[in-house]
Order: structure tokens, then sequence, then C-alpha cells
């Protein structure tokens, strides 16, 4: 299920290698800490929290409210995992741009220390992307996309698109463990500041257009296209976010055939189909509505920083010996932890030895 997205403004510029490793180690010890006192799960789950997810990224001490948060906070999380995955049970894969783009291939790698089939995964992540790329058009182009998941499948998703026009940045959180299907309302919940039309493909009230394009998708082109040269004239209402080349019949024909070719089961295999992108799901939708009456969505799914600072300055600047203190503190919970279960373990062993 998608949990919420949240809208930033677009920043330039990175953290600083002083403050990001210092990042890392504190997201190491607060994963740690999670795990051991509530298991691996309940990160996913926090993870898909758009509020809990801003304020991990407040608290590990970067820009409080900018799109550099996102990738900050997910590159030391990723960063901080490393080498731990055996206690931990949490896998990270992708990253921005072009990193993003190798997130198949990253799950695909921890494939022998899975229990499921990593295609699985693979499917999952690339349909969360899918979704907020071409189902949901708000606008913002995906550059961004990280991968959380656990050897039993249990999975989250965090990724975020910009909007050059507006400088904004829009985050979008999914939690694997709550989600029905992909394509009738995945989104549980959305925070967003800056609003704009958004055609929603995969709103529950879109039902019928969904039906209706799946129809369509598997339909042989030539009647669809004597269909669509029966509408001489277009009156389509304004509120639609609707180009004027979806019916340019050379690109739709095309479009058609590609569909007809694969015959997509249901809505999400039309989705899930390689080059059905945001331009194709558009026309068919907008056919759907001309030769069906059956409408698409255009309900928009969607909106700590004072513990060691914030990169910026704001609203101080990163108090580095605090951060050192909490950074030691929790290792030193961890490694008291890790202290106590081994003393357990001797106890136990001398116990049995003792009954025997």
């Amino acid at each position: 299920m998608k949990t919420g997205t949240t809208s930033l403004p677009l920043h330039s510029g990175k953290a600083p290698a002083w403050l990001f490793s210092r990042m890392k180690r504190l997201a190491r010890e607060i994963i740690l800490i999670i795990v051991r006192d509530y298991g691996t799960d309940e990160i996913l789950k926090r993870l898909s929290d758009p509020y809990w997810f801003q304020a991990l990224g407040c608290v590990l001490g970067f820009d409080w409210h900018s799109s550099g948060l996102t990738t900050t906070t997910c590159g030391a999380l990723k960063e901080a995992s490393l080498g731990i995955e055996h206690e931990t049970d949490l896998f990270i894969a992708g990253g921005k741009g072009r990193t993003s783009r190798k997130t198949p291939n990253e799950i695909i790698s921890f494939g022998n220390k899975l229990k499921v089939n990593p295609d699985i995964l693979v499917y999952s992540s690339k349909m969360a992307a899918k979704v907020d790329s071409a189902a949901v058009q708000d606008s913002y182009q995906l550059y961004h996309h990280v991968f959380f998941f656990t050897s039993s499948g249990h999975w989250s998703v965090v990724q975020q698109g910009m909007n050059e026009y507006t400088k904004y940045a829009r985050r979008y959180h999914w939690h694997g463990s709550e989600l029905k299907d992909f394509v009738c309302d995945p989104h549980k919940a959305v925070c967003c500041n800056f609003k704009g039309k958004t055609l929603n493909l995969v709103a529950k009230e879109g039902d019928k257009n969904r039906k209706s394009s799946h129809e369509i998708a598997i339909e042989h082109p030539d009647k669809i296209m004597k269909e669509v040269n029966k509408i001489k004239n277009l009156d389509l209402p304004a509120r639609h976010y609707i180009m004027p080349d979806d019916l340019n019949p050379k690109k739709l024909y095309t479009v058609l055939e590609k569909t007809y070719e694969n015959q997509p089961e249901n809505y999400e295999s039309l989705m899930a189909i390689r080059g059905i992108g945001p331009k194709a799901l558009r026309s068919i939708a907008l056919l759907s509505e001309l030769i069906y009456g059956t409408e698409p969505s255009f309900r928009d799914p969607v909106r700590y920083s004072y513990a060691h600072g914030g990169k910026d300055g704001i609203p101080y600047p990163v108090n580095r010996e605090a951060y050192e203190h909490s950074i030691s503190f929790l290792k030193e919970v961890v490694n008291s932890s890790k202290i106590q279960e081994s003393d357990k373990k001797k106890a136990f062993k001398q116990l049995a030895l003792f009954c025997n």
C-alpha cells in the first residue's frame, strides 16, 4: 500500500563529507536498535510513514525541508546497512538517478540471502515506480527510487520525483505488506503542500475506466480506430489533464498495436507492459471515456530537526559534539544488549550441562 506523499522544495548541493559520515554512523545504530527492540518489519513500516521519515532525516542533521533530505537520508541508510544484513535482515537497493535504474540488479544480487524469488521483489519495485510515474500523472518526474526489503519478501519504497517548473520535489512512500493490488487506490495517504492538476488512473472511482481501458487494449486496433474516426469534433472539459496529441491516429495505432500483441490479462498487466508509459495510458483512458463514457479520476492522492541542527544552519548549525555523543550513546546501548545476550546464552549452556 502506498502510505503517503510529501512535497519539498528543490534544493541543489549535497551533504558535506564530515556530516554524511556521521549520518551513516548514527543511522546504523538507529537501525540496529529498532531491529533489536521491534524487528525488521517495524523499520519497513516506519520508513513508509512520510512523517517518521522526515523526522529521521532531521535527526540525522540534514536540511529539514529540502528535496535533498530524501536522497541523502536514503543514501545514509543504504551505506549504514552494508555488512550488517546478517544482523538486521534489511536489504536496500536503488538510489538517485542512474543508481535507481540498477535497483533490479541489486535486488537480484542478494538472491542467495533471500527466502523468496527475487523476481517477485523486482516486479514490486518496478510497479511502484510505474504507478507514480505513469498512472499518477502529477507533473513530477521520478529521479530517485530506493527499495527496502527483507529476506522473507516484505518491502517498502521511498521514491521522489521533481517538477522543474514549480521547483518542487514530491516524495512517495509505499508499504508492501498492506498492498492489495497496484491499480485500485494503492495510496493510503498523501501529504502535499503544492497542488496541481493530477490524472489518477489508479483511483478507486476510476475502476470502470480501467476495465474499459483493458477491453480496448486487447481489441484489434483497426476496430478501435473505426470508433475514433467517427469522432469528428472533440469538446473536452478543461479540467482534463489531456494533451492535444493524445488522439493522434498514428501514435494511437502504435499504442493499440503494442497492447493487442501483448494481450494483457487485466489493467495491472496492461500497465506493466514495457514501453507503455504516461502518454499511452492517458490515451487509452481518454479513449475509454469517449467510447464507453467511463471517466478517469482527477483526484490527487495527496502531505526533529532540533536534535542535532541542520546542514544549512536551520534551526541552528549541526552540533558536532552532540552528534558524536548520540552515536556513542546508541552504540553503547547496542553493544550492551549484545553482551547481555551473550551472557544469557552462556548461562543457558551452563544450565543445560547442569541438567544433563
